[in-house]
Parts: structure tokens; sequence; C-alpha cells
């Protein structure tokens, strides 16, 4: 029998379901039971109130927005980051890494004085209508920040490891650069690409701390899940907390196994084109 570092199978997967226990499932576990308080009908009267049912689109939209704005440019960040030398790339790179460490207050802080009507941005958006501070394009900004690195960091280690044999096989074969992004190298870089941008998404819905502090908080416009989550904690109403947290939890589930089943079908469809 091979020896390992590690200790034996039995206390090594007793550990991790111990901790896994402990860590997730026993808070999971917690918020739904306090949920289940509420009773059905209760339950489904604090979720589609009007005010829940609105933070729930601004939260999910704005997630969105910010989902696609960081598959465009967190793909296209972690291309030039691969693919070119250039002065200043390894501080760029570091620079990617910046939201994971600051403090998402901090974040919300700076954003909001940037795109504030005064600010270094604001200054010249909001005499051209586009107002972003105090305002849903303010949510958006935020939670692009804080996202950002998921896109970047899960393309760029498989773009990395990507060979030049197929693409200059296929260069040789007549195909352009546009033909052999499409058909070689984002059919490889798919599945990495998709599970960033499910954990940015993921990410971007639950955002609290960068949020509040550029959004204005406003009712039925600017107010997040997380922050009614909170707003129902403050007023000791702690079942319309778990209730409104526990769809949100609800959803990130459901969108959780849509990606992998998702992945797994690219990955079954790589392989039989293979």
């Amino acid at each position: 029998m091979p020896r390992t570092i590690l200790p034996g199978f039995r206390l090594a997967m007793g550990c991790t379901l111990l901790y896994v226990g402990v860590i997730v499932l026993l808070p999971l576990a917690a918020l739904v039971w306090q949920a289940a308080d509420l009773g059905w009908a209760r339950f489904v009267t604090v979720v589609t109130g009007d005010r829940a049912l609105a933070a729930f689109r601004v939260t999910v939209f704005s997630a969105l927005g910010a989902t696609a704005i960081n598959a465009v440019f967190g793909l296209a960040l972690a291309w030039a980051l691969v693919r070119y030398d250039f002065p200043g790339k390894r501080l760029l790179d570091a620079l990617v890494d910046v939201p994971f460490a600051l403090p998402t207050a901090v974040a919300g802080v700076a954003l909001t004085a940037l795109f504030a009507g005064n600010g270094w941005y604001g200054q010249f958006l909001e005499p051209l209508g586009i107002k972003v501070a105090y305002a849903p394009l303010g949510i958006v900004a935020a939670m692009t920040f804080t996202s950002l690195p998921f896109v970047v960091r899960s393309v760029q280690p498989v773009l990395e490891d990507l060979t030049a044999d197929v693409e200059e096989a296929a260069e040789t074969l007549g195909a352009g650069q546009a033909r052999i992004f499409a058909g070689v190298i984002f059919p490889a870089i798919f599945p990495a690409f998709l599970a960033g941008c499910s954990l940015a998404f993921a990410r971007s819905l639950g955002e609290f701390g960068a949020v509040i502090f550029i959004a204005g908080n406003q009712p039925f416009r600017t107010e997040i899940a997380a922050l009614l989550v909170f707003i129902r904690l403050e007023e000791y109403d702690y079942p319309a907390a778990a209730a409104i947290a526990s769809v949100m939890l609800g959803a990130a589930f459901l969108m959780l196994l849509a990606v992998n089943a998702i992945q797994l079908w690219s990955l079954r469809w790589t392989r039989s084109a293979a």
C-alpha cells in the first residue's frame, strides 16, 4: 500500500466533513431553520413584498451587468497578461488581486469619492447626464470592481497551459485570427471562463460593503437584497431577514448547479470533438 504524507483516508475525510459541517452546513441549516419559523404563508408574504422584490431585481440585474462587463474586460486582461510582454506587466498582474486584499468598505468609499459630482470621474460624467454615485450605475461599478479578479484568475492559468501547436495548425490551414480564437482557443478556455463568470456573479450577488457607500440605498431604486437583510436584522425581525437571505441562497445554489451542468456538457463536447 503506498505511503502518503497526509493521514489515512478515513481520518482525512472525517476531518474534512467535520470542518465543512461546522463552518458551512450548520450556519446554512440555521438560516433555513430560522426562515422556516415564519411559516409558508408568512414566508411568501415577506419574499414577495414590493420592497423585497425591488431589492431582488436591483441586485440580480446589477450583478448581471457587472458580470457582463467583467466577462469582456476580464478575458481581455487575462489575454494581455498571458500573451504579451510590456512594461509594468508584473505590476498590473499584482493589481488584479487588489480587490481581494482591499476591504470592501474602503473600496466603496474610494469609488464614491471618484464618481461623486465633484470627483475625478464624476465631474466629467455628470455634465453628460451620466450619474454613477448614488445611482444604479454605482452598484454596477462597485460589483464590477470587487468581482473582476475571479474572471481573470480563472482564465489566466488555462491560457498559460494552452500550447501553440493547435493554433499554428489552424493558421496553416488558412484560418484567420478571429476564427482561431472562436474555434480553437475559446472552446478550450470556456469551462474556466464560465466558472470565473459564475464566481463573479455569485460574489456580486452577496456584495455589501462596497455597494452601500456608493448606491445611496434608496428603497425600490438602489437598495440591494443584502442591505434589506441588514435592515431587517436592525429591526430585530430575524425570521424576515432569514427568509430574504434564504432566497438569495437558493438562487446561488441553482446557479451553481446550472453552471456545473454546462461545464460538464462542455467538457464532454470537447472530448468528443477531440
